[in-house]
């Protein structure tokens, strides 16, 4: 059942009035490009990013944050039919997932879409939809983190900044979420595609290298950088700046590499592993540097042997192996090794190919690495799985070379695909439901994908021949190869077969592909050698033999072995294989599919760009969706649903049906404004032919509500106001009659109270000079009453004037009191009169507390007595962190600092230390982090109920606190706090006097401290006399603190 707030949000049908419609299939001119993008900017410009097309939901990047996705979004769209809700990326996680809990089906997402268009952050809010909805355990929570931070890892080296997205994917993921029987997530794997590593040695204008360059340069860690002999300045690599960019406002690279540190110990890569992963990173970027001249005779010679020379300490090779390996080529001709030399051109090949093949196996290394910490343990019993595919989208660029054509061949098996499981799940439906299918027509681009990957007459076989054939093989003699082949082929067009008006459009180095999404010219030049992209075998050799563990594990010698057995591979047939076998996992799972739209190329906010829509719904094939959904029932939702609903048309099932919804429907229908031939029953969903006729029935519909609501307002609101009136009625005359009985009774006890009191008075004076008795006391209370108040006025302004006014015999006694405490008063005013330095006499008051508190309590106390309390221990650059983080995001307005200093922090679980920052307030006691002085504990002092140190010299003391009053905010239910300080007499006085609990202060008699933890455990302190300050884990897991006799002045170096 929904609940009221979900009810309110499901009208996913009256919407077509106020934003658009929610289903582009339920549009009226379901056929014109106009009226879907214009459905689509309808709803964009109020916030509604996500649209249906049947299942498929399209995301409309807003280039900005809106507060949807929040845990409320997520209970909402938890356990809920997908059309109940309105269209969202939860909807299609919850489905997914739910299909996974239930049925026990593998499931997969596909997002697609251009650079942009946020693909990754929709594969970051599915994950989080998963991390939300599945239970909490230890080994779940485990799991989930680590799919979670698996991401910042693939961003920092596989995304970059170009000029559509600064934060483009230049790779594509599959990533594979297995699950156990009870639906917890228990492992993940994930699949990487062509990554783009010619952008390791090229950028476009106004774009950068990969992430983590930048971020390692400006990570700020001195140390390290040294280590790996870099500059900060990204300037000083040639491979960082070819872009002519070197810093994005949207991105900061310092924060991003400290949190891909922190992913990267999540995902158990070890510190040492970073350090080499850092390292071959570091010998990337000195590769760059590398500068070649030719020689006399043709042959290069490095211009600067440092950068060779780094690069070899780097990854722990030889250098003039490196060296030899830059500069000559080895070939094995019948058995004998001939050694070529190279010439600059060369040389510069070799360099970027050593670049490029260095990083490319460093990703693959890292995503090994990242799937061995996400592995499923064995003992699983089965593991249905939910796939996420984040993989580029179409790309047509000014300039389309072998990448693009790549990445467009990719997208046409992934059309193909889209259509197939369409048409099959379409088809898998209708006859289900037992309604005649009728077939569709559609543009089917097999016969593109044929043109490409045919075998052995597609456009990947030849360049492959070409590629590997001997002879002199060039990219012109390959595109006449496809014009030999492809001439007369109706999507393909070359300068040599295209007619004349075509071929003024064409270049003599060019060809043209007309793919589903549209026309795209590719420019010839560098396929051959991308498609080669080979690495010269005596460099492999190289950098097998490196001392680096992670260079030698992307280049194993036993690959290098196998590579004077086999033939070479070719980029084009690894990406060729690799896509297959994606498409043989997805179509062994149920798709759902999410299609990323982005609004404009400049990332503004509110800015939609029509042009750009278009070409986007253009190439995602959208229209072809919503004509293929179209093609039979336009509506389709299950009986339940539409009795629900629309019962209220029909008086035989409102207000009251007993029936089945099935049965209920067939009577509903009855009703309706629908021809025969305008719907279909089937098993368990009624189909609804056109649009026009839902329509229809939801103005039916939205009349008759406002038929109902009318009479129901008129009987509500007489039968309302009926029963006010009665109400007002009986309530007046109730009021009436007490109000004059309460009148009555309080008018006889004020006559009563005023005889009584004159009788007592009179009884007084005539007694006033007897003894003090029941006759008199009332009277004589009086003058006393009198009597102060008249020595209000005469008081003596000096405590040097002895004088008093004089008083009745019976008043001497309090005559006497009152005269030594106004005495007194004056003395008080007098010294405080005299007391200018207000500082100095707190700090002798809180002196003279700790006095009172350790005198003869605590060893060491007469060492403290000579060294002032002060109210800050922090240096002037803490002091301004502290303003900034904790004054400015933390404290409240009228919460003054009373004592700030620093102390170590240990854990109530295994007692490991911490640096931290005690700040006590008038209101609380903080406890900070030492580096971001981010808030870590708070203590309200009303919660404070003791603070124990113990009679040693040691330095320790514990906040006991009130954890029953913590359990609301989870960041305080952390049990007692123990602290180290190297002014431990100061702290505690402070913290006491702060707090206005002097009394709270208890020193330990018995060797040991108790300490509450976590869920009601207790945890031990035991001190021990020793020749020596220091601190162990007993073998009971207690604290054992070693404190020498007497005091050490050294030991606040400890906290620093």
């Amino acid at each position: 059942m929904l609940t009221t707030n979900q009810e309110k949000t499901m009208d996913t049908l009256s919407a077509r009035t106020k934003v658009g419609v929610q289903d582009c299939v339920l549009l009226e001119d379901y056929k014109s490009m106009q009226a879907f993008v214009d459905n689509l900017q309808k709803r964009f410009r109020e916030d509604l990013i996500y649209t249906y097309i049947g299942p498929v939901l399209i995301s409309v990047n807003p280039y900005r944050t809106l507060n949807i996705y929040n845990d409320r979004i997520v209970a909402l769209y938890q356990n809920v039919g997908f059309y109940e809700v309105p269209p969202h990326i939860y909807a299609i996680a919850n489905t997914a997932y739910r299909s996974i809990v239930t049925e026990f089906r593998d499931q997969c997402v596909l997002i697609s879409g251009e650079s942009g268009a946020g693909k990754t952050e929709a594969t970051k809010k599915i994950l989080h939809y998963i991390a939300a909805s599945c239970p909490h355990t230890v080994k779940v929570d485990q799991v989930k983190k680590r799919l979670l931070q698996s991401n910042p890892i693939l961003e920092a080296f596989g995304n970059a900044k170009t000029t559509r997205n600064d934060n483009s994917s230049r790779f594509g993921k599959y990533m594979d979420i297995q699950f156990s029987i009870k639906g917890h997530p228990v492992g993940g794997h994930i699949l990487n595609y062509l990554l783009e590593k010619s952008r390791i040695v090229n950028q476009t204008t106004g774009e950068r290298n990969f992430h983590i360059f930048y971020q390692l340069l400006a990570s700020g860690d001195r140390k390290l950088l040294d280590h790996l002999r870099l500059h900060k300045d990204p300037n000083s690599y040639a491979i960082l700046c070819k872009g002519q960019c070197i810093s994005v406002n949207t991105i900061d690279d310092a924060a991003e590499f400290g949190e891909m540190r922190k992913a990267m110990e999540i995902c158990e890569i070890k510190e040492s592993d970073q350090m080499e992963l850092f390292t071959v990173v570091a010998a990337v970027m000195h590769l760059g540097n590398m500068k070649f001249a030719s020689e006399r005779g043709g042959s290069a010679d490095v211009m600067n042997k440092v950068p060779v020379e780094i690069v070899s300490q780097l990854l722990g090779c030889k250098e003039e192996k490196l060296l030899r390996g830059l500069l000559n080529r080895t070939i094995d001709v019948r058995g004998e090794k001939v050694v070529t030399p190279l010439t600059k051109e060369q040389a510069i090949h070799a360099r970027d190919a050593l670049a490029k093949g260095i990083y490319d196996r460093l990703f693959s290394w890292l995503v090994k690495r990242i799937n061995d910490s996400l592995g499923a343990k064995e003992d699983e019993e089965v593991k249905p799985v939910m796939g996420l595919l984040d993989i580029y989208g179409f790309e047509v660029f000014l300039h389309n070379s072998f990448e693009q054509f790549c990445i467009n061949y990719c997208n046409e098996k992934l059309q193909q695909l889209f259509i197939t499981l369409t048409l099959k799940s379409e088809q898998d439906e209708y006859i289900n439901e037992g309604i005649e299918w009728e077939p569709v027509q559609f543009f089917n681009n097999k016969i593109i994908c044929d043109l490409i990957d045919a075998k052995p007459v597609g456009i990947m076989a030849i360049l492959d021949e070409e590629c590997l054939r001997p002879g002199d093989a060039t990219d012109f003699t390959f595109l006449e190869k496809l014009a030999d082949t492809f001439g007369t082929h109706p999507h393909f067009v070359c300068h040599a077969t295209a007619e004349y008006q075509i071929r003024r459009t064409l270049k003599q180095d060019e060809f043209r592909i007309l793919h589903y999404a549209g026309d795209v010219t590719y420019k010839l030049r560098g396929f051959m050698d991308k498609n080669n992209d080979l690495l010269f075998r005596n460099l492999k050799e190289v950098i097998s033999e490196s001392k680096n563990r992670v260079s030698s594990d992307c280049f194993p010698k036993e690959e290098i072995c196998a590579d004077n057995k086999k033939r070479p591979v070719t980029a084009g047939s690894q990406f060729r294989t690799s896509l297959a076998e994606l498409m043989d996992i997805l179509m062994s799972k149920q798709p759902c599919y999410v299609r990323c739209i982005k609004p404009n190329n400049n990332k503004r906010a509110y800015t939609f760009d029509e042009r750009l829509v278009r070409h986007q719904v253009t190439y995602l094939g959208l229209l072809e969706n919503v004509r293929l959904r179209r093609a039979g029932f336009a509506y389709r939702r299950p009986y339940e649903v539409f009795f629900r609903r629309y019962k209220c048309l029909s008086k035989e099932t409102w207000p009251v049906f007993h029936g089945t919804a099935r049965h209920g429907t067939q009577l509903l229908v009855k009703y309706l404004p629908m021809k025969e031939d305008d719907f279909r029953l089937g098993e368990t969903k009624i189909f609804i032919r056109l649009p026009e006729t839902l329509f229809a029935i939801e103005d039916v519909l939205q009349e008759s509500r406002n038929r109902f609501a009318s009479i129901i307002q008129c009987c509500f609101r007489a039968y309302y106001y009926r029963q006010k009136f009665l109400k007002m009625k009986w309530a007046a005359v109730i009021i009436a009659a007490h109000w004059r009985s309460y009148l009555a009774r309080q008018e006889l006890k004020r006559r009563k109270r005023a005889a009584l009191c004159i009788r007592k008075f009179v009884k007084g004076f005539i007694n006033r000079h007897n003894e003090l008795c029941p006759e008199n006391k009332a009277f004589i209370h009086h003058m006393r009453i009198n009597y102060i108040r008249r020595l209000r006025d005469r008081l003596p302004t000096s405590f040097l004037d002895d004088a008093w006014p004089p008083t009745h015999p019976f008043m001497e006694t309090t005559a006497r009191l009152l005269q030594k405490m106004h005495r007194k008063n004056l003395i008080r005013k007098y010294c405080l009169q005299l007391k200018k330095d207000r500082k100095r006499m707190r700090q002798l008051e809180q002196k003279l507390i700790a006095h009172e508190l350790f005198k003869g309590n605590k060893e060491g106390y007469e060492n403290s007595i000579p060294e002032p309390f002060r109210t800050s221990r922090l240096s002037k650059s803490q002091e301004i962190m502290l303003n900034n983080v904790f004054i400015a995001n933390v404290k409240q307005r009228k919460e003054a600092i009373r004592y700030v200093s620093q102390v170590l922090k240990y854990n109530r679980n295994g007692y490991g230390s911490r640096r931290r920052i005690l700040v006590v307030t008038d209101k609380a006691s903080y406890i900070l982090s030492r580096y971001n002085y981010k808030l870590r504990d708070k203590i309200f002092h009303k919660n404070l109920k003791a603070i124990t140190t113990s009679e040693l010299s040691d330095d320790f003391f514990v906040l006991h606190t009130n954890s029953s009053e913590r359990n609301n905010n989870r960041i305080y239910n952390k049990g007692d706090i123990i602290l180290r300080s190297g002014h431990v007499i100061e702290a505690i006085v402070k913290i006491a006097v702060a707090a206005k609990k002097l009394r709270a202060v208890e020193i330990a008699r018995e060797g040991s401290i108790t300490h509450n933890m976590i869920n009601g455990k207790q945890g031990l302190i035991e001190f021990i006399r020793g020749s020596k300050h220091h601190v162990t884990i007993g073998k009971a897991g207690e604290l054992r603190v070693v404190a020498p006799t007497g005091y050490t002045s050294d030991r606040e170096a400890i906290y620093i």
